[in-house]
């Protein structure tokens, strides 16, 4: 049976209060459980104050067959403010917000930069989703047909650097496979609508839950947390560019990505978000997972510490 936990962000110390509290024991310096597995859904890095310590304890866990992890759109962050085009020049440079990202996670690595680059090259051989049958992990977004572009794609041991390249100027179809699959869909409002977040800066787009069908929904009722102030009347069925839904009789998914300070956990009978914003809240959240085909609340287990 699994664990799955949400996006740890370089808190160590709720990492290792979770799985404490989960029952898997430190041996011989990996946690591990006489029964269990744990599955991450990415984003070890940035944010957090044990930023390096995170990184061992979870690829230790992975390497000794306790854990499963997958990709987050921050180690993907990572791995492309190194890559440099078929020239040599960084994409750092035309794309900034691949270094304002990693910095935290850069400052910590001062001292030990080829052990960053070893975690790198580990982060590329990272699955960007798990299939186990009657579950189902990814990091942001679980569309079909994205994940059979990227089963046939992905097929190498580890992200090739053309893969990568694609992948950083996310111009072709490919790349926006991937990039819905570990940032989520984004809606993208009419040219005459305009919406503003805390600061009065406009935006043009918002995060939407791709689980749920938005038709009769109004732009708030499809939005995932937003700081934006949106229209209260329905989106207009011609706008609506993404219409599929995650099936109610498809396996249970997980994820994570999205920070939800109140919205995390069940968010249908097979959809579940654990990602808990421990950043913001001090909380890390996961699911344990039986056996059982329907989501049940008493399965969470959570810790708080400071942030």
């Amino acid at each position: 049976m699994y664990d799955i936990i949400g996006d740890v962000h370089g808190y160590a110390d709720q990492l290792k209060s979770l799985l404490t509290k989960l029952g898997y024991q430190l041996i011989n310096g990996c946690y591990a459980h006489p029964t269990r597995k744990a599955i991450f859904v990415g984003d070890f890095i940035n944010r957090g104050p044990k930023i390096r310590e995170t990184i061992i304890l979870i690829r230790k866990m992975v390497e000794a067959g306790s854990a499963f992890a997958i990709l987050g759109n921050h180690e993907m962050y990572a791995v492309l403010y190194y890559l440099r085009d078929t020239e040599g020049k960084y994409y750092k440079k035309r794309i900034p917000k691949y270094q304002l990202q990693i910095n935290q996670t850069l400052a910590e690595f001062v001292t030990c930069k080829e052990e960053f680059k070893s975690h790198l090259k580990w982060f590329r051989t990272l699955p960007m989703f798990l299939d186990f049958g009657a579950i189902r992990i990814v990091h942001a977004c679980w569309q079909k047909e994205n994940i059979k572009e990227l089963q046939s794609a992905l097929n190498e041991p580890k992200i090739s650097k053309t893969i990568l390249r694609e992948i950083a100027l996310n111009e072709t179809p490919f790349a926006q496979c991937f990039w819905e699959t570990c940032k989520g869909i984004d809606f993208q409002v009419p040219r005459n609508l305009l919406i503003f977040d805390d600061d009065g800066r406009p935006h043009r787009t918002f995060r939407m839950k791709w689980w749920d069908n938005p038709e009769g929904k109004t732009f708030k009722e499809i939005s995932l947390e937003s700081r934006f102030e949106l229209p209260a009347y329905t989106i207009p069925l011609e706008i609506v560019k993404f219409r599929n839904p995650y099936p109610e009789n498809d396996p249970i998914v997980f994820f994570g990505h999205y920070s939800l300070v109140e919205g995390f956990g069940i968010l249908k009978d097979n959809v579940c978000c654990v990602d808990s914003g421990v950043s913001k809240t001090g909380k890390l959240l996961a699911y344990r997972w039986n056996g059982e085909l329907k989501l049940n609340e008493s399965n969470f287990v959570m810790v708080e510490g400071d942030v």
